[in-house]
């Protein structure tokens, strides 16, 4: 099996911005002529830990992808949305396998569940782990299964925000406490790129792994007496869950921050660098669209995110009294005021 750290390390990352149906004319939909019923489409919906169902942002994107290769909600497909936690992600998808779904498109943690009673149905699923090591798929380029997909999981871009948080970390300023789910597929990778990264900028890193949100309830205090001058919170579901318990320690310990995803900085932390989500939801459109084509699942290799994405939060910015030099705030794709 090839390392993973090679795996991910021969992955394209482009700073850019998605071409749709400007870049040329989206073929039509098989739906139309070639099959006897609307294409039917398995929503399995995340609900995280603060009881709120995350595909309320990202179905939007999701339909805008379908549309932008001419597929009509009503017309070509219907999609069957189911929501849930990780404990009834399996239930959930056997419920869509009944209702004859074409395919499942899973979030998150919901595809270990849809992985196990689909069978042979394509199921796309968005992983902010290693879908190798989360035995999902065979190989990246390969995945021979009927599983594809979407991973952001990135060792390029988990040392990008360690640079960029030393942009805005006080001057003088070196040590930086870093908070990562240990449970997380990848977690390894992502902490060999982190301290990789602190060693080329010459910080020091104070590690505190996590498996639950008691364990981070558990670490802050100790963050706090450590004397941490930044945070970086590597990006999965646990701390993607807990961006507004986070906001309200770095802002109570004035620390700048910085994770993956744009919800974190609009929870009230700092900086989020990683994939704009509604491109990352028109991404798995397009797999769809392949795979209701005719494409087989076990050879549409899983992808990465195209368009990534700095976000500042200039309200928070002022609030912890910081100026952010030139630099970084020319690389901002968009700020929260």
């Amino acid at each position: 099996m090839t390392p993973a750290y090679r795996r991910f390390s021969s992955f394209p990352m482009h700073r850019r911005r998605l071409l749709t149906t400007a870049a040329g004319i989206a073929l039509m939909p098989l739906a139309r002529g070639q099959r006897t019923r609307m294409a039917r489409i398995g929503w399995l919906g995340w609900i995280g830990a603060e009881g709120a169902s995350a595909s309320t942002l990202v179905l939007a994107a999701f339909r805008a992808g379908l549309a932008d290769r001419g597929w009509g909600e009503g017309r070509d497909y219907e999609l069957l949305v189911r929501d849930g936690d990780r404990e009834r992600s399996a239930e959930l998808a056997a419920e869509l396998v009944r209702a004859n779904a074409d395919l499942l498109v899973a979030q998150g943690p919901m595809v270990f569940g849809a992985k196990t009673v689909t069978g042979t149905k394509p199921v796309i699923f968005n992983l902010g782990g290693d879908p190798v090591e989360a035995g999902l798929v065979a190989s990246l380029s390969h995945p021979g299964g009927h599983l594809t997909g979407v991973t952001s999981l990135s060792p390029e871009l988990a040392g990008k925000r360690l640079e960029l948080l030393k942009l805005a970390m006080p001057p003088g300023s070196a040590h930086v406490a870093v908070i990562a789910n240990a449970m997380h597929a990848g977690f390894a990778i992502e902490r060999d790129a982190v301290d990789a990264a602190a060693r080329r900028l010459g910080l020091a890193l104070a590690w505190h792994p996590l498996k639950s949100v008691a364990d981070m309830e558990a670490a802050l205090p100790r963050i706090a007496q450590g004397g941490a001058g930044a945070l970086l919170a590597v990006p999965d579901n646990l701390i993607n869950s807990q961006a507004p318990a986070l906001a309200r320690f770095t802002s109570a310990r004035r620390l700048p921050s910085i994770s993956g995803w744009a919800a974190f900085a609009e929870a009230g932390n700092l900086m989020s660098y990683g994939p704009n989500v509604h491109a990352y939801f028109r991404q798995m459109a397009a797999i769809a669209d392949r795979l209701l084509r005719g494409a087989r699942a076990a050879d549409l290799a899983v992808e990465q995110p195209r368009d990534i994405e700095l976000v500042i939060n200039a309200r928070v910015a002022r609030a912890l009294g910081l100026t952010l030099p030139a630099e970084l705030q020319l690389r901002a794709d968009r700020w929260i005021e």
